[in-house]
């Protein structure tokens, strides 16, 4: 619609905005009309309309089997159009169109907003099943026609007041219709049951829908004011109502065809068992960061455990290896730490990585400068702590092996992220992990020989994460060491 209403209207932002905000809320005029709408808006010569957007009824056949918007119509051909735009006013020819032997009733509504036509909605009805109306039926089509006024004198829709249409109530939901007292007027059996839910044993007819909504919702002190207002349909507003058990939607569309409020519609859904799931997936989510949360502790506790029993050894060696199985605990720490603040069971990986970089720097033996380029970004958790221990355990072996003790070197860590396509597209993660030290030891092969560390290495990235693990000297004249890690990853950002 954007597109269209620049290029061929002359109206500003505003006026689009405007159009937006009907959009956003015309389903509800479609649905209660039993028809199809399309809006023409003049082109900037005013010699054409041109057709900007569409929509079809939930509660009826359609009268366009084919998509209008873009079509462009020169003036004159369709008179109606011609005469809502210049009179301003809602025009009703008197014999249907046929269209592909199906007749339609054809109205035109003017668009107003601040005293001007913006354009014209077309609805377009298909009387190819119509019947004797029912009480629904008419209650729909009344409160149709009294929305079409509204919109033609440019108080509907409602400014500021946009509207979820996925998330809000629907005609087919439940439909209360009330009169200028608040009183129901008409009430539609999904409605009705809805207000069964909450715990009402009569009918809605005749009562005061605010305050047997205020009843039925349980409060603490006196009758909620604002709930009795709300239901009553004197603002447009939406909430929603729990009681006995159950929970219905709310929303409430004062009627003023003529300037004054001669009613309300009152919009409903049942949605207790959305609610229900909702709450569950809460109490869920809780749960599992909370279980995030106690492992980070029990974690950090092993390690200051083992720092505590590292400080009382004798043997260097004793000491290095329990420092060594502090760092791998404290990786994997700081993974369900993330875990326990989000909502899902995915992470941010490039705040781990440089976490784990700062702690593996921090206690090298040596001065170290650390720094990474290019991002991780978001890794399933799954994938996230195998790989904060294959990162340690890299880095260690770097930091540890690849200098004399006080000699200075740099370590690059740069993740590159890409993706191969065979039979599905699929994304991995090249990670290389470089220094400038001394080097490879002669004939090393880093899948035979190597430490506890690169064992750990290749188990985890061949094993569980289901890639590739090389070690091989800098090519060129520089020395140090290259290790390069190719990992399949989903989901990453």
């Amino acid at each position: 619609m954007n597109d269209l209403v620049r290029q061929h209207t002359a109206l500003s932002e505003s006026d689009l905005e405007w159009l937006h905000l009907l959009v956003s809320e015309w389903q509800l005029l479609s649905d209660l009309s039993f028809a199809d709408l399309v809006l023409w808006v003049p082109t900037r010569d005013g010699t054409r309309y041109v057709s900007v957007a569409q929509m079809r009824p939930n509660t009826g056949p359609t009268s366009y089997q084919d998509d209008m918007v873009g079509h462009l119509v020169p003036r004159g051909r369709r008179p109606l159009l011609d005469a809502a735009l210049d009179e301003g006013r809602i025009v009703r020819e008197g014999d249907p169109e046929w269209r592909e032997e199906v007749p339609v009733r054809v109205e035109s509504i003017p668009v107003r907003r601040e005293g001007r036509v913006l354009g014209v909605i077309a609805r377009n009805t298909n009387l190819l099943t119509v019947r004797t109306p029912s009480r629904l039926e008419l209650t729909y089509l009344q409160s149709a026609s009294d929305l079409a006024q509204m919109i033609a004198a440019g108080s509907f829709p409602f400014p500021g007041q946009q509207v979820d249409m996925d998330a809000s109530p629907r005609v087919g939901d439940g439909l209360i219709r009330l009169d200028a007292d608040g009183l129901v007027q008409y009430a539609s059996p999904n409605a009705l049951s809805a207000y069964h839910r909450l715990g009402l044993a009569s009918d809605l007819v005749g009562h005061h829908l605010g305050q047997v909504t205020a009843e039925l919702a349980p409060s603490r002190g006196p009758v909620d004011e604002a709930m009795v207002k709300l239901a009553s349909g004197y603002a447009p507003r939406e909430t929603e109502v729990e009681g006995n058990g159950g929970v219905i939607q709310l929303r409430a569309i004062p009627l003023k065809p003529k300037g004054t409020r001669i009613g309300s519609l009152v919009l409903l859904r049942d949605v207790t068992e959305l609610r229900r799931r909702e709450r569950e997936l809460i109490t869920k989510d809780a749960t599992i960061r909370e279980i995030h949360h106690r492992v980070k502790n029990n974690l950090q506790t092993v390690a200051a455990l083992l720092r505590l029993q590292a400080r009382r050894m004798d043997s260097e060696g004793g000491r290095e290896a329990l420092n060594e199985a502090v760092r791998r605990v404290g990786s994997i720490a700081i993974v369900h730490e993330t875990l326990s603040q989000n909502l899902d069971e995915r992470v941010e990986f490039d705040e781990i990585a440089d976490r784990v970089i700062a702690m593996v720097a921090e206690i090298s033996p040596g001065k170290v400068e650390c720094r990474r380029t290019g991002r991780f970004g978001v890794l399933d958790a799954e994938v996230a702590t195998p790989l904060s221990m294959v990162l340690t355990e890299v880095l260690q072996n770097a930091l540890e092996h690849a200098f004399p003790a006080g000699e200075r070197g740099s370590v690059e860590v740069s993740a590159v992220r890409g993706e191969i396509r065979v039979d599905r597209s699929a994304a991995r993660l090249l990670i290389t992990v470089q220094d400038d030290g001394r080097g490879l030891p002669a004939g090393f092969d880093a899948h035979r020989d190597g430490n506890l560390g690169l064992q750990i290495v290749r188990t985890l990235v061949e094993g569980e994460l289901g890639g590739t693990f090389d070690m091989l000297p800098v090519p060129g004249p520089d020395t140090g060491t290259r290790v390069v890690l190719d990992i399949p990853v989903s989901a990453q950002k």
